[in-house]
């Protein structure tokens, strides 16, 4: 009688145990993004099967979840997850941004965090910084005083001493941050700071690779100087030309107000002394200003010269719409917002994020193929 007697209560233990690890499974799952909010979890029949547990142990894991509010039961429709989890509720976060500006490219990834945002009902205060670094420390301190619990920001990194010191300054600061479209490549695995970004170098490389399967060997690549975005994209194009036993040493590069004050003209002889037939351009209004350049010297877009510009912004209002690497602007919003509300969520038990999204490209008339 003892024995039996002991042996049901090891047995109930072990029952109980069984359902409180299984919810201990499944909010690690939600809070890790495994499921996200609004999304339909495995039916309780699946997960008895998955698992080899018993349909009543399965049933315990999911109502301890719905009465902690991690998950919601709609009668005939299934188990979900919650759109707002209960340590959200005890105050609505408030999340600072901190961007360069909000023309052109940042637009979307703006859209982005605030509709991610929004869904975890979270609030945005919005700062920027015009790209002038001496107003960073100043719009980072008035977004404190304002009470944020985290920070996205897109910092200089690029044109200063020391940017990996500058990244350490920001990972200590007082509350949470993710950077957005902003990483320390050249530090390898010694990097940890938390980001989302494209790849730039991978965007270069396949617009490398596109040009070259319609069957060009000599592909420039014509630059913007000093920007966040020309390391990579000059690296991908490298190796591209590397792997793919193109000409090298077809490199262009000059500031933006020099590309306007001269309409692209020095571009446009950097290419005709390179002898190449296509070019990789950073980005749409300096590949815009190219395309004017080759027209006035009786030359053609496609025929004589193929393009891809690099941003996709403004490429298809070129006079010859523009084939473009298009980085996942909106995405990069959404993961990045997504990142700092699981880390304030989960606190040190979140595992650090380093994100990267490669970069599409958008097919139009400028590089000869026919249009996806």
């Amino acid at each position: 009688m003892t024995d039996r007697r002991g042996s049901v209560v090891r047995d109930a233990d072990a029952k109980g145990l069984k359902f409180e690890m299984l919810a201990d499974q499944l909010r690690r799952g939600i809070l890790a993004g495994t499921w996200t909010a609004g999304e339909k979890l495995p039916t309780e029949q699946q997960l008895a099967t998955e698992t080899g547990l018993s349909l009543t142990t399965v049933r315990r894991a999911f109502d301890e979840l719905v009465a902690e509010r991690i998950v919601v039961r709609r009668q005939g429709a299934g188990s979900f997850v919650a759109h707002i989890r209960p340590r959200d509720e005890k105050s609505r976060r408030r999340i600072g941004v901190l961007l360069p500006d909000t023309q052109l490219y940042y637009p979307r990834v703006l859209q982005g965090i605030d509709e991610s945002l929004s869904a975890a009902g979270a609030t945005l205060q919005l700062s920027t910084y015009r790209y002038e670094p001496e107003r960073e420390d100043s719009a980072i301190a008035s977004l404190l005083d304002a009470d944020i619990d985290g920070l996205l920001i897109a910092p200089t990194l690029t044109g200063i001493d020391d940017p990996a010191a500058r990244a350490r300054e920001l990972m200590e600061l007082p509350v949470p941050v993710v950077l957005v479209e902003r990483s320390l490549p050249d530090l390898g695995p010694a990097d940890t700071t938390e980001h989302v970004c494209s790849d730039h170098r991978g965007g270069a490389y396949d617009a490398v690779r596109h040009l070259a399967g319609l069957g060009h060997t000599r592909i420039a690549l014509l630059t913007r100087e000093r920007t966040p975005t020309e390391a990579g994209v000059v690296r991908g194009y490298r190796h591209a030309v590397a792997d793919l036993g193109l000409a090298g040493s077809l490199e262009f590069a000059q500031s933006k107000a020099d590309w306007i004050a001269d309409s692209a003209q020095s571009a446009y002889r950097s290419i005709r002394d390179f002898e190449a037939t296509a070019a990789l351009v950073f980005g749409d209004r300096e590949a815009t200003l190219l395309e004017g350049a080759i027209r006035r010297d009786g030359l053609r877009v496609p025929e004589d010269i193929a393009l891809v510009s690099y941003d996709d912004e403004v490429a298809d209002l070129a006079e010859v719409p523009l084939t473009a690497v298009a980085p996942p602007k909106y995405r990069i919003g959404r993961m990045a917002a997504d990142v700092l509300l699981r880390r304030l969520i989960e606190g040190d038990d979140c595992p650090l994020h380093q994100i990267r999204l490669r970069p599409r490209i958008v097919i139009r008339r400028s590089c000869g193929a026919r249009d996806a």
